[in-house]
């Protein structure tokens, strides 16, 4: 007989090792950018420990939770997701998210690597998502029975997380520019035809992470906000050949500006 692992059952061993701690934040963060982990004053618990928490892995994350303090707010980070591509099911994070919502958090902070379309939000900058565009068309709620399931998404992007980020990064001196991110599934890279197409969709950048997860975050009640770390122009806009090495070897560029603006905005209580 299989039994299945649910939000409970993982929450009983981070209860268990944390002492009930409760949380206001979580942070999911995205290729490359796993030390931030270790920025957390706190207890780190592998993912392995966790009951139902994914156990297929992408090179760059970094598999545990933190749970403590950074710059006095109460946090868990996930130092790495589950992707769409690993095992063909948006819901991947389904259950650590449920545990995030379980750890009393109320916001939800997601950060990736991804592919810009613009000459002005260059390799080593930041992109705010102001919106996104579900190009995959694929959707963690599928199967689930109840009403909850209709999820609005019209401010999906928390607009109050929005203005705190910027007002952070405006402090930091760190360009932050908005756009809107399209995802797709990977784990293959886009060919140019189609980030042309993407852009006349709308999207200013791209990549294969972070719309499951902000849907499942609204589904879950949490204010949800997103900041890409640029690591390369999409295909056909630059001179990179665009590779996951590539990703992991350009993501601390950027990753170090989104720290100073994470910890500026967390001092501010937000």
């Amino acid at each position: 007989m299989t039994t299945t692992a649910t939000a409970a059952d993982a929450l009983a061993v981070i209860d268990a090792r944390t002492g009930g701690m409760r949380v206001k934040m979580g942070l999911v963060l995205g290729s490359g950018l796993g030390h931030l982990t270790e920025a957390v004053e706190g207890v780190a618990i592998d993912y392995d420990d966790l009951p139902g928490f994914p156990h297929a892995g992408v090179s760059g994350h970094t598999r545990k939770l933190v749970v403590g303090r950074l710059e006095g707010m109460p946090v868990a980070v996930f130092g790495g997701r589950a992707h769409y591509y690993e095992q063909g099911r948006a819901d991947a994070m389904r259950l650590p998210l449920e545990v995030l919502a379980g750890l009393g958090a109320d916001t939800l902070m997601l950060t990736n690597a991804a592919g810009s379309f613009l000459a002005e939000i260059p390799p080593g900058d930041l992109m705010l998502i102001a919106d996104h565009i579900n190009y995959s068309g694929r959707s963690p709620l599928i199967g689930e029975p109840t009403d909850a399931r209709f999820v609005n998404l019209t401010n999906a992007y928390d607009p109050g997380l929005r203005a705190a980020l910027k007002e952070a990064a405006g402090a930091e001196g760190i360009a932050l520019r908005e756009g809107v991110y399209a995802w797709y599934s990977g784990p293959n890279f886009e060919t140019p035809a189609e980030i042309r197409m993407l852009r006349l969709l709308g999207a200013d950048a791209v990549g294969m992470s972070t719309v499951p997860e902000v849907i499942l975050g609204r589904f879950l009640g949490l204010r949800c906000a997103a900041v890409s770390v640029i690591t390369n122009m999409a295909a056909g806009l630059g001179n990179e050949h665009i590779s996951h090495e590539h990703t992991k070897a350009s993501a601390p560029v950027g990753a170090a500006k989104l720290e100073r603006i994470l910890r500026r905005m967390l001092r501010a209580g937000v």
